[in-house]
Order: structure tokens, then C-alpha cells, then sequence
């Protein structure tokens, strides 16, 4: 039996998937259709990002399946018309860029690139860093994406901590969960690193008291969500010197409006939403693997809870 798959996500990113995503399935024995303009009632399963056309999920009666191309799925899981398994997009392309971007910005930060680069001068005096291994860095946000560069940190020597709203237990990480967690680790983070899903809980969880309790001086890193940071509060404390920089991925909209603050702060690096980009070619895999499982009657992988918001 042919299956057929709804692609719904921009128009731009139909050319990567047309030829490519049946011939991954086809090459594990599944074969497929795959359009953009099949009828609600003849489609199988959906692959969905935010930024496609499809809004009203309540005609698919015959799906099984809404597949994201995106990490994040804030954008659909309240939706009420959604009444199908929900799998969000883990794949190593999403994770290897993550690791990248928080790795190269922690470094920065870490060794105080800045000052040599931006502006450039004439002042030999050597300002040694500390090591690695006295530097803490904390992580809010423990899944795939934040464990993945708990460990990178961790093998080069950083004192890494982990925050999440659960409780979890990564191997070899100082993890906490809680209210006081959170406090535990806001109090230890010299440079804080953001990859928490953007849920009600998680809302603006940095704002002006949880910036108060990081350590003077501390750097702050999101490539997670933007409205996980209350905006005016994040001013107030680079400008009142509690914070020393922010690098910001991500933002509550993008583009950042050329107006926004953000663009002329001297102490925000603003990253147009770079850190980690989904690759057509390892989520095809995963899409198709997905599709498998549910076939051989195999529970989905990265199946979204709804009340828990990711």
C-alpha cells in the first residue's frame, strides 16, 4: 500500500523534501506519495512545520500522524482542532548545530574574546582567564539538545550544571529540579545557557529576581526561546552592570524589528536564529523511522505529552 504524506511546512523548504523524503522511505521498504495538495481525507500523516499553511487539523480523520520538522512545538500543541499524535523533530543535524553554536559562544565568553576583537587596540596587558574547570556553566533545560551540550561543555573541563522542571538524571551532570533548584543553580551561573521549552511554566523565568540571584558580572546565552527572558529586564540588568553580556538566538518576533533595543545595546550579540537549523537530509530519517515504527505497530519516537507542553 502507497501512503500518502501531507508536506504543510514553507514554501521554500518543499524543494529539499519533494524527491528526497519518498526516497527515504522507499529505500526502507515503505513506499509513499508525497504532495502538497493532498485532500484532508486521503492523507496519512502530516509532516507540519509552523511556518506551512495547515491551521485546522479537524478534517484529517484518516492521519495518524503530525511529524514537526521543528524542535520546538509551542506553536501547534495547544491548537484545538489537533486531535493526532504529535511528534516533535530530534535529530543529530538539530543537536551537532546546537553544540556547535552554545560551544563557540561559551568559549567567547569564557575567554574573553571580545575585548580583543571588538574594538580593536593597542593595550598590551595580559588578562589571564581562569580555567575551564572554574568556570560554572548552567544549563536550564535538560533534553536532548541541552544534554547534548552539558557533555560537550563537560569534556572540555567547564563545571557544568543542569537545570529542569523534572526531575532527570543525566549521566555525569550536577542536575537539579524545583524552585529551588533553580535558585541552586541561577546562584552558580557565571554564564547561563538557555534551552528550555517555551511553555506557560517557563515563560519570562528570567526576569528581574532570577537575574538578581546570578552571580555579578554573569553572561547570559539563549538559543532556546525568546520569550523565556522577560526583555526590559535583561536591559536593566546589563545597564546596572549585573549582567556583562547577553548573546541572544532567538527572540518573542523575528526578524527583530529594526527598532528593537536589542540591535543597539553594546553589551547584546544578537544571532539571527542560527544555532540549530533543522537538515532535510537526518530529518527524512527520522520522519521515515517514525513512519515505520507506527506502521509495524511500534510506539512513535519524541511522541509530544500536550499537558505538559512539549
Amino acid at each position: 500500500m502507497t501512503l500518502n504524506i501531507l508536506f504543510s511546512a514553507a514554501d521554500e523548504s518543499w524543494p529539499a523534501y519533494q524527491d528526497l523524503l519518498p526516497q527515504t522511505l522507499d529505500d526502507i521498504g515503505i513506499p509513499t506519495l508525497v504532495r502538497r495538495d493532498f485532500a484532508p481525507q486521503d492523507v496519512d500523516y502530516i509532516v507540519y512545520a509552523p511556518d506551512g499553511p495547515t491551521l485546522d487539523f479537524g478534517a484529517f480523520n484518516r492521519a495518524r500522524a503530525v511529524l514537526g520538522l521543528w524542535a520546538g512545538v509551542e506553536k501547534i500543541v495547544t491548537n484545538p482542532t489537533l486531535h493526532l499524535p504529535l511528534a516533535r523533530m530530534v535529530d543529530c543535524g538539530l543537536s551537532e548545530g546546537m553544540v556547535e553554536w552554545v560551544t563557540g559562544h561559551v568559549l567567547r565568553h569564557h575567554l574573553g574574546i571580545d575585548k580583543y576583537i571588538r574594538p580593536a587596540r593597542r593595550d598590551w596587558t595580559p588578562d589571564y582567564p581562569v580555567l575551564a574547570r572554574d568556570r560554572s556553566v548552567a544549563i536550564l533545560g535538560l533534553g536532548q539538545l541541552g544534554q547534548a551540550c552539558a557533555q560537550a561543555l563537560q569534556s572540555l573541563n567547564f563545571n557544568v550544571l543542569g537545570w529542569s522542571r523534572r526531575k532527570r538524571s543525566p549521566d555525569n551532570i550536577a542536575a537539579y529540579h524545583g524552585t529551588d533548584g533553580l535558585d541552586a543553580v541561577l546562584r552558580r551561573a557565571e554564564i547561563l545557557v538557555l534551552l528550555l521549552p517555551l511553555t506557560d511554566a517557563t515563560r519570562n523565568i528570567i526576569d528581574e529576581q532570577s537575574l538578581g540571584k546570578m552571580p555579578r558580572q554573569a553572561v547570559i546565552m539563549n538559543p532556546g526561546r525568546g520569550a523565556l527572558i522577560d526583555d526590559d529586564a535583561l536591559i536593566r540588568a546589563l545597564d546596572s552592570g549585573q549582567l556583562a553580556h547577553a548573546t541572544l538566538d532567538v527572540f518573542r518576533v523575528e526578524p527583530l524589528p529594526d527598532s528593537h533595543p536589542f540591535w543597539h545595546h553594546p553589551q547584546i550579540t544578537v544571532t539571527p536564529h542560527i544555532a540549530a537549523q533543522t537538515r532535510p537530509k537526518t530529518a527524512c530519517q527520522v520522519i521515515a523511522e517514525n513512519i515505520r515504527r507506527d506502521q509495524a505497530g511500534e510506539e512513535m519516537q519524541y511522541l509530544v505529552d500536550r499537558s505538559a507542553g512539549y
